[in-house]
């Protein structure tokens, strides 16, 4: 009697196309929602609790290899257009209070990450990645490459990004006055694009991916478009070109190769370390608020400006938060873009570090 229940529940045994029908289905059935909701990283959250729930009932699909590195390859672009020159030339002209503030934050998520390694609440350099602020995406990524699981790594940073956009949303209503709360502008999806420096980004992201995988450099087909289109754009070379109905496609991507390597078995993993991993990520964003305190105390530099530079990673709804609260916008925006940059200069090295001192 169990037997046939227990068939009816699976996809094992359903064709291929319908298998991706479904997943089609049930993605946009969650990200529409989310999106109307302003969720961070709505596109890449929803494909991916979609391919989870596929993966799950046994509906083994898998994201084909040349797609997802080009994928990797246009977020490294999307990346590199963030970090523009005015962004640089702020954090250059502050050098001293950039460098002592990202290194403080850094400091403080490494060890908490450390910690978890160290008790074994996760395996390999999973908890170091998953506790790192930065770019979620980009971190989840990374850490495939540079012995974390890429599938803890992702529960872990989106669980940290909505609690980051939460507790950042609250704060800000403290300094802001009423009825001015953050306000999110509606996207464009198909926007008017120059055909030209569109074509010029593709082929960017497509010659730097490759090139990362053929080499098969860690993280590499995300690190060489990213580096290579800074210097381009920077150096107004390049005109890094990326409509969001691409990105979107890119985010949807990602979102479903890490959704459907997991398992029954690692999803419970995953609930029994859920309430240890929420703790690790209070302690976080109130280690920051301190940061943020003395910042203020020392430097005079006004408290909302001070707790949205210092926030943990949630970067794209710290930047929606800032740029409708009175704050000081580039300084906020350079400060996580600085941390980001950072992360990617000594992020493998601390991964090494760590599983030498782990396995010891």
């Amino acid at each position: 009697m169990n037997q046939p229940s227990a068939q009816a529940l699976t996809l094992s045994t359903t064709p291929t196309a319908a298998k991706w029908s479904v997943l089609l289905a049930v993605s946009f059935s969650l990200i529409i929602p989310l999106e109307l909701i302003h969720l961070p990283a709505a596109i890449l959250l929803g494909a991916m609790a979609a391919a989870i729930l596929v993966a799950v009932f046994e509906g083994k699909l898998a994201v084909p290899r040349g797609p997802y590195v080009l994928a990797q390859g246009l977020i490294g672009c999307l990346v590199a257009r963030s970090i523009g020159p005015k962004i640089l030339v702020t954090m250059v002209q502050q050098w001293p209070l950039f460098l002592a503030v990202v290194c403080s934050v850094l400091v403080i998520s490494t060890s908490l990450g450390v910690l978890l390694t160290r008790w074994k609440v996760l395996p390999g350099t999973t908890a170091l990645w998953g506790s790192t602020p930065g770019a979620a995406t980009v971190m989840v990524l990374m850490s495939e490459g540079f012995g974390g699981d890429p599938r803890l790594v992702a529960f872990m940073q989106f669980l940290r990004v909505m609690l980051v956009a939460l507790v950042a949303s609250v704060v800000s209503q403290l300094w802001v006055t009423p009825g001015s709360a953050p306000v999110r502008v509606a996207v464009d999806w198909f926007p008017e694009v120059a055909a030209g420096p569109l074509l010029e980004t593709i082929a960017l992201a497509i010659g730097g991916a490759s090139m990362g995988a053929w080499f098969e450099i860690p993280a590499g087909p995300l690190l060489i478009p990213l580096v290579a289109g800074i210097v381009l754009s920077c150096t107004h070379h390049l005109t890094l070109t990326l409509p969001p109905w691409l990105m979107a496609g890119c985010y949807a991507l990602v979102g479903w190769a890490i959704g459907l390597r997991f398992t029954r078995k690692i999803l419970r993993y995953a609930a029994r370390v859920a309430s240890k991993i929420a703790l690790s990520t209070t302690l976080l964003i109130a280690l920051c608020g301190g940061l943020a305190w003395l910042l203020h105390r020392m430097l005079d530099i006004d408290p909302l400006t001070a707790y949205l530079a210092t926030s943990p990673g949630g970067a794209d709804s710290v930047a929606i938060i800032a740029a409708s609260s009175p704050v000081d916008l580039p300084f906020v925006m350079a400060m996580q873009m600085a941390r980001f940059i950072l992360v990617l200069l000594i992020g493998p090295l601390l991964a090494k570090t760590v599983t030498r001192w782990t396995a010891g």
